[in-house]
């Protein structure tokens, strides 16, 4: 791993909210249409490790998505949300919830800032409660978004020689 690269994820105690930012050496059109584009989403979302298994993928507002990531011995784990609103190469606005914890939605706003060449990702997580927010957090979720950047700067890299 690149660490200049890290995740960083901010959460104030007492707070609903969570910051993720990280970096990716890929311009945010790349960074864009791997978040955007189905083929290239399925290839970086997700823990290494689980598979992921697409269903819907409407990427415009009111558009819905919905994913399963699936563990060797066939353990499910699903996704879903709807897009509130899409600017291309800059920002998607979506909830998003886990199958495991129905009815606990977060609404999530995803920006792509060009370093020239390269994309700094910022997620902007609004839980329902503090309680949401930290049962996420110990969820595993660090670990998650750290294979997902890296596999995303894997595909990205390939994409682009």
């Amino acid at each position: 791993m690149n660490t200049r690269n890290a995740v960083v994820i901010t959460a104030e105690p007492g707070t609903p909210f969570a910051t993720i930012t990280r970096e990716v050496d890929a311009p945010p059109a790349d960074v864009y249409r791997a978040y955007t584009e189905p083929d290239l989403l399925v290839q970086w979302l997700g823990p290494r490790g689980l598979v992921m298994e697409l269903g819907d993928y409407d990427v415009r507002p009111g558009g819905k998505w919905s994913y399963t990531h699936r563990d060797p011995s066939g353990m499910a784990f699903g996704f879903r949300g709807v897009f509130h609103s899409v600017t291309p190469g800059e920002q998607l606005v979506q909830t998003f919830e886990f199958d495991g914890a129905a009815g606990h939605v977060c609404l999530e706003r995803v920006d792509l800032a060009d370093l020239g060449g390269r994309t700094r990702i910022t997620v902007f997580d609004v839980f329902q409660s503090v309680e949401d927010r930290d049962a996420m957090l110990a969820s595993g979720m660090e670990d998650g978004l750290t294979d997902s950047y890296e596999r995303m700067e894997e595909l990205l890299g390939v994409a682009a020689q």
